[in-house]
């Protein structure tokens, strides 16, 4: 049997790895670089990120429905293309704000950066950075949005339901290798070339991507590298997934709403996604302001906490191992997975407490998070498999973005605004003052948030019940 499932899952991986490279380039750099510069502030910043995160699950809604419109190919094609346009654009916000603030517009950064500095970090600099870089993130978010729906609709195609959460697992550690990785190249080329280049060098990976996509994919019946054994390992839910669909029939947009498998979708991407994205959006920040860590600084805590997060490629084994070994479906043995998985996030109540004693035990421990949430979150994607057809993955995927980027819009806004405010009052909570004082809050947050995932996903599906269209 060939093993070509594998190829395009390694593709996957690395689409979700330059999507996450892309995504961590601002936070690494603002505090250090860009905030300065512009005079930002943390509500700024929490802005920005907010922005991007409404307009990310807005375009989640209707990325799932182009993918599944334009098929897996073309669809991811689109989606990477876009957000590598959007990716390099934010380089060139330091241009338009010294050209609309002075008149005097340079095809140079380092003349845009002199320009902004002789008029200083007024209002209309910090409002008008503000604005562009969230234009720039806008294109950034557009193109993003369609990167799960397609990874995942393109697992659906090559991989048999037992194998979608660990394939998952795998494509979607990318994310986690993407934030690891980050930090040591970002920082070092911010550094050394200033954080416009950044933008630009890790845009651009997006379309050496593409350049392999295009020959590499393509429908598992037509693709001569995968052999007549290897296509019935991949179909041998045919029998099932024929029962549950009729061909040439889908489920309309509208439709999607009216089941529960749905909502419960919904329900956990909106609770979980915004933890995963606090962390990464703002990990960075927490150690310049409790820790005095800033710029190349943050290299090794950041890389350790994110190697951490490797560990989550077994949540997706775990539960292979349930319905392999102790005869479960394949949801009831995702769900109980996901239950054990929920458990880990608590450790974040601790965060703060153990940071007196050493910034490593926040590290340690975020980190323990973080893998919680992406074995979680493979499984939780997988679900979609399990219970919808395959003409409505994509779909169905989009909407549950979606509600992951509402989650993080209010996570980042309340976050921003609870951090100036506990600077300016230095607010006290159980014996932290100042900013350090809002973080505890929020890792509160963070922590109990799955629990309370599990438990509503649990109430709304609590068997095993696939859609019949």
């Amino acid at each position: 049997m060939t093993n070509y499932r594998w190829v395009i899952c390694a593709m996957l991986f690395f689409a979700t790895t330059i999507n996450y490279l892309d995504r961590q380039v601002l936070s690494l750099t603002w505090p250090k670089f860009i905030g300065p510069e512009f005079g930002w502030t943390n509500d700024n910043y929490g802005n920005i990120v907010a922005w991007f995160s409404i307009l990310y699950a807005v375009s989640m809604l209707f990325a799932g429905r182009f993918v599944d419109w334009l098929d897996t190919k073309k669809g991811f094609l689109w989606a990477i293309g876009i957000w590598s346009v959007g990716a390099c654009m934010h380089a060139f916000c330091g241009i338009a704000t010294a050209g609309v603030t002075t008149g005097v517009w340079v095809a140079d950064f380092a003349k845009a950066r002199d320009l902004i500095q002789t008029v200083g970090n007024t209002g209309s600099i910090i409002s008008l950075s503000v604005l562009f870089f969230i234009i720039s993130r806008f294109v950034l978010a557009l193109g993003e949005a369609g990167n799960f729906p397609a990874a995942i609709k393109a697992t659906a195609e090559y991989f048999p339901k037992k194998d979608r959460a660990f394939s998952t697992s795998i494509f979607n550690s990318g994310a986690t290798v993407g934030a690891m990785i980050a930090p040591a190249i970002i920082l070092y080329i911010a550094e050394v070339f200033h954080w416009e280049t950044t933008f630009i060098i890790i845009g651009a990976l997006g379309f050496i991507w593409m350049a392999f996509w295009v020959f590499i994919y393509k429908k598992p019946d037509a693709n001569i590298k995968v052999n007549s054994m290897e296509l019935d390992y991949i179909h041998q839910d045919a029998k099932e997934e024929k029962t549950v669909e009729k061909k040439g029939k889908k489920l309309s947009f509208a439709d999607c709403f009216k089941f529960k498998q749905t909502w419960a979708f919904a329900f956990g991407k909106f609770m979980t996604d915004g933890v995963w994205w606090f962390y990464l959006f703002w990990m960075p920040k927490y150690l310049q302001i409790q820790f005095g860590l800033e710029g190349t600084k943050q290299i090794l805590p950041l890389t350790v906490l994110y190697t951490i997060v490797m560990i989550s490629i077994y949540g997706g084994w775990l539960p292979s191992y349930f319905v392999g070994k102790k005869g479960m479906n394949p949801y009831a043995g995702r769900m109980k997975a996901m239950l054990i998985f929920a458990f880990f996030p608590l450790l974040a109540l601790f965060a703060q407490p153990l940071g007196s004693q050493s910034y490593w035990l926040p590290i340690i421990i975020v980190g323990i998070a973080c893998a919680a949430h992406q074995a979680w979150s493979a499984n939780i994607f997988s679900t979609v498999g399990d219970m919808f057809p395959k003409s409505a993955i994509a779909t169905i995927t989009g909407i549950g973005g979606m509600a992951g980027g509402l989650g993080s819009f209010f996570l980042s806004r309340i976050a921003g605004k609870l951090f100036d405010y506990a600077d300016s009052t230095q607010m006290d909570f159980l014996g932290f003052k100042g900013q350090p004082a809002g973080y505890f809050i929020v890792f509160i947050g963070c922590a109990v948030a799955y629990l309370i995932a599990w438990t509503v996903m649990k109430s709304l599906v609590p068997k095993y019940k696939p859609i019949v269209i």
